[in-house]
């Protein structure tokens, strides 16, 4: 039930409002005017209460005034309650309330980087890890509004970008449909490409990082932008993100920590996704038998170098609660302050306007 309100909530987009100050402060002041209000109404109140039990005890009599029937004291107190509302509204406007306003906005790109190792064929998850892997990332796929591009980075010995960040649906999906198992996990080298793809112009030295060797034809746009780059704080790219999904277990290419790093520099967050049971599975491949477990600790430090997240998933089904959690996660909050004045002043017309309607329809007057 709590992962069901978490990813509802994500999609409602509620804004939060944060710190709230007055630009005119002096100006609360004025609040002091609401008890008085409040004790000159009740005194008015008071003394309508004892000239009608004196109206009530006079004999009846030809002429004699008619008394009005008693409200009740929804009736009776409730738009005066209301309009006391009203002022208050108007005094907190004249001080001029500001806060910071966080609304939730969906990031623009999303990278799949998915491992296509062999220990992917482990059948400890069904059909197999990657089988159920594919089938949840067209899920999540599906999940995303339609301006959010997806874009997918296969991981084997070596990394590829299998499809360019895209909104066409049915590339991406066709995409994860030709994956293949293959021999060999660089998570390292994938996460390193999907942030070359993502973010090209932000001095990732791919050739150092994934080969450990410098380019052939020397780019000097490229070097300037490796030479200047200046770190960010981590997490504070809200418009990227990458999706790592692995069984953790890396054996080539740069440590996959190292490239954790390089995506922190650059703000960008990194949410992984650990398939497979902490047990394992058992792998038999040419004669040789080996078994295969999730290594979840690489994973968890991965997200939380980059203020991401860490998901597991011991089958299809936990897999799929996840990438629906994921789509929750990846909305993330742009605040800014902003001054409430106009909120409060509407407000307090909305409330006047109410009383002022009741007492027309009620009483035939204004007031």
């Amino acid at each position: 039930m709590m992962d069901k309100l978490a990813v509802m909530m994500g999609y409602l987009h509620i804004p939060q409002i944060h710190k709230l100050t007055f630009l005119w402060p002096l100006m609360l002041w004025l609040l002091l005017l609401v008890p008085v209000l409040v004790l000159f109404y009740l005194r008015l109140a008071a003394r309508q209460r004892r000239a009608g039990l004196q109206l009530a005890s006079l004999p009846a009599a030809a002429g004699a005034p008619v008394l009005a029937p008693r409200l009740s004291g929804l009736a009776r107190h409730g738009p005066p309650f209301l309009l006391l509302l009203a002022i208050t509204a108007m005094i907190l406007a004249i001080a001029r309330p500001q806060a910071m306003v966080v609304l939730p906005t969906r990031i623009d790109a999303v990278i799949l980087a998915i491992d296509i190792s062999g220990s992917m064929r482990a059948t400890d998850v069904k059909p197999t890890r990657l089988a159920a892997a594919q089938n949840a990332a067209k899920i999540f796929i599906n999940d995303q509004p339609s301006q959010v591009k997806v874009g997918l980075v296969s991981i084997a010995a070596t990394a590829s970008l299998a499809q360019s960040p895209t909104n066409k649906r049915d590339d991406i999906i066709a995409a994860i449909d030709r994956l293949q198992l293959q021999n060999g996990t660089a998570l390292g080298s994938g996460l390193v490409i999907a942030l070359a793809t993502m973010l090209p112009d932000s001095g990732i030295d791919v050739e150092q990082l994934v080969f450990n060797r410098r380019p052939l034809a020397r780019d000097f746009a490229r070097q300037a932008a490796i030479d200047n780059f200046k770190p960010v704080p981590a997490g504070s790219n809200t418009s990227a993100a990458i999706v790592l999904v692995s069984d953790g277990e890396s054996n080539t290419g740069p440590e996959l920590l190292a490239a954790a790093k390089v995506a922190a520099d650059r703000g960008v967050r990194v949410y992984t996704v650990g398939i497979g049971t902490r047990q394992g599975a058992v792998l038999s491949v040419d004669g040789w038998s080996m078994r295969v477990r999730l290594d979840e600790e690489t994973l968890k430090k991965t997200a939380d170098m980059t203020r991401g997240e860490y998901f597991r998933a011991a089958n299809a089904a936990d897999l799929k609660k996840v990438y629906k959690q994921l789509s929750a996660r990846m909305a993330v909050g742009r605040g800014r302050t902003t001054e409430l004045t106009s909120l409060l002043v509407a407000l307090a017309a909305l409330l006047a306007t109410t009383v002022v309607m009741y007492s027309i329809l009620r009483y035939n007057r204004v007031l």
